[in-house]
């Protein structure tokens, strides 16, 4: 980060870096426990990741103040103004991942007390920990202003898409086996694309980090990866939702 004449100013960006990086720390934090709660049928950390939400919620109105504050004061140009944007950017991804998070808590507590497919939550643990790698890398990169190793997060995105298509055809087979295990996969499938979509913010931010640090953008069009398998959770009600 450039040094200023004006400490103050270099003083407000430490901040903002401080509050993103907090921010980051609690989101994945979320995600791996709103796992543990899933996979361990565990409905006090559910409930515990649900209210964390607040204080993900408050830092960032907190970090959106400072940094609209920070350009009406300094009236700030290239690089300056990209990381100003950069900051309002990635915490809206990073909020949004916190509700992602979230919505995956609330299932675990709808949950808790039904009958279980041990076998169906191995497949998505999996997927989360890659989910949860990709947001470690990018908040690393971010704080680095790694250009190479936000690319690298950009383009690992297709091997979560892929996990996503071979969830949903485990979990549809579980569903086939034994008519009594419909209702706990159908909540696992909410819950894959809710990672699938944390997976599209880590993305979010890698794009973010390549424009902070040189100005330029990523392709419109991200790599995909699997086959479609002629689903779509987007439209359907998520009762979870924040």
């Amino acid at each position: 980060m450039v040094d200023h004449t004006v400490k103050s100013y270099d003083k407000e960006l430490d901040t903002l870096e401080r509050r993103i990086a907090e921010m980051g720390g609690i989101a994945e934090k979320m995600v791996i426990e709103a796992m543990d709660a899933l996979a361990n049928a565990d409905a006090t950390l559910a409930q515990q990741v649900i209210t964390t939400d607040s204080r993900l919620d408050a830092l960032q109105r907190e970090i959106e103040d400072l940094a609209v504050m920070t350009i009406a004061l300094r009236q700030p140009v290239a690089i300056d103004l990209r990381e100003l944007i950069g900051a309002i950017r990635v915490t809206g991804d990073l909020e949004r991942i916190g509700d992602l998070a979230k919505n995956i808590a609330k299932r675990a507590v709808k949950i808790s007390g039904e009958a279980r497919v041990p076998r169906a939550i191995v497949g998505l643990r999996h997927m989360n920990e890659v989910a949860t790698e990709l947001l470690k890398d990018v908040l690393d990169a971010y704080a680095q202003r790694d250009v190479e190793r936000a690319r690298d997060v950009w383009a690992r995105d297709v091997d979560l898409d892929a996990l996503e298509d071979s969830i949903f055809r485990d979990l549809l087979t579980h569903m086939m086996e034994d008519p009594r295990n419909i209702s706990f996969c159908a909540h696992l499938l909410f819950c894959s694309k809710n990672i699938e979509r944390i997976g599209d913010h880590a993305t979010n931010i890698a794009e973010t980090v390549v424009y902070v640090a040189t100005g330029e953008t990523l392709p419109a069009e991200r790599p995909h990866g699997g086959e479609d398998v002629g689903y779509d959770l987007e439209g359907l009600h998520d009762e979870s939702s924040a």
